[in-house]
């Protein structure tokens, strides 16, 4: 296990599409691709879309697919996740993905002032400890940070196994007063249409975690939001 994983350190190196930014760097404009991720790598003016804690990229490569008309780029910090997820796009021609090893915290280091356009968060761990809060990948200080770097009414989406970080981002965003646009507590008992036959195909393609907990009968909890 420790060779293969070694074997797929090595070959990320050599992928195009992946990119490394590991340091919590305190000057951001040493990262290169920090405000010109659309000029200098996927050369368009298409819309920017992050999927945080991708894993092996099962959604960032299914968006990937059925969206030609935007960018996408998963960033997670497991190197070995990535490279499955890396492949499948670099063996499917699917130049409008990308993946970004880092730590979610410095995504306001990695990305610009209202570069990005959406946020998917799938599946992150709960943090389900009092303590722990902080680390919920909706508690307010990763939520300033993707503020920082969203476009003006741009779109966040939650979808979790979690019942406890479900209710508790939505309790925080109406505390807060960011716009809740759709919010469901078991998602595929409201497909189709909840979204729209554009949309819903999205629905179709599911992580490795959310197969795993769909298959020992926790529902999935969605949420579609704005923050401000």
């Amino acid at each position: 296990m420790a060779k293969h994983k070694l074997q797929q350190f090595a070959e990320l190196e050599t992928f195009t599409n992946v990119f490394h930014h590991l340091q919590a760097q305190k000057e951001v404009e040493n990262y290169a691709l920090r405000g010109l991720w659309l000029k200098n790598y996927f050369k368009n003016n298409s819309p920017l879309v992050l999927e945080l804690g991708c894993g092996k990229g099962e959604y960032t490569t299914a968006m990937a697919a059925a969206f030609k008309d935007k960018n996408f780029i998963g960033l997670d910090l497991k190197g070995n996740r990535l490279w499955t997820g890396a492949k499948i796009a670099l063996e499917n021609k699917l130049n409008n993905a990308a993946f970004l090893r880092t730590r979610i915290e410095n995504i306001v280091t990695a990305f610009a002032p209202n570069e990005v356009d959406e946020i998917w968060i799938t599946f992150p761990d709960p943090q389900p400890q009092e303590k722990r809060i902080k680390k919920r990948l909706t508690a307010l200080p990763f939520l300033k940070r993707y503020l920082e770097v969203l476009k003006p009414g741009g779109i966040l989406h939650l979808k979790t196994d979690s019942a406890l970080l479900y209710n508790f981002t939505m309790e925080l965003l109406q505390q807060e007063g960011h716009e809740v646009l759709l919010h469901t507590n078991n998602l595929y008992a409201e497909l189709p249409g909840f979204l729209g036959p554009h949309h819903d195909l999205l629905f179709n393609t599911r992580t490795h975690y959310e197969k795993k907990f769909s298959g020992m009968g926790f529902s999935i909890n969605y949420i579609r939001f704005r923050i401000n």
